[in-house]
């Protein structure tokens, strides 16, 4: 049974940082991109970051560029994203996903909230 569980969010002063994980399991983690969204309150869910298999291809919204870090554990079947910098406007539930077999998988989420 293929499960993503998020970790790591919380409440954050502005500038700050957090790190959140996301777990995988019932699947080949090795093999598949992994990506982390977001939604805040009242707005659409957005894509803010994917990684390649094997790490070597990232990608990011404009909004997180310089501040956010994707990165996998394919070891501990793991990705991460660290979020430096934090602003207001980060405050979100943050997911990961996976396309697995032309379905997506979605986490539960974990809430970040950015204020002071």
């Amino acid at each position: 049974q293929l499960q993503l569980v998020e970790s790591g969010g919380g409440l954050v002063q502005p500038g700050g940082s957090l790190r959140l994980s996301c777990a995988a399991s019932g699947f080949t983690f090795s093999r598949y991109i992994m990506s982390w969204y977001r939604q805040a309150p009242g707005k659409e869910r957005e894509l803010v970051a994917a990684i390649t298999s094997a790490g070597g291809i990232t990608n990011y919204a404009d909004s997180v560029k310089g501040r956010f870090t994707i990165s996998r554990d394919n070891a501990k079947n793991t990705v991460y994203l660290q979020m430096n910098s934090l602003k207001p406007e980060d405050t979100a539930v943050y997911y990961c996903k996976v396309r697995f077999n032309g379905v997506d998988y979605w986490g539960k989420g974990t809430l970040v909230t950015v204020s002071s």
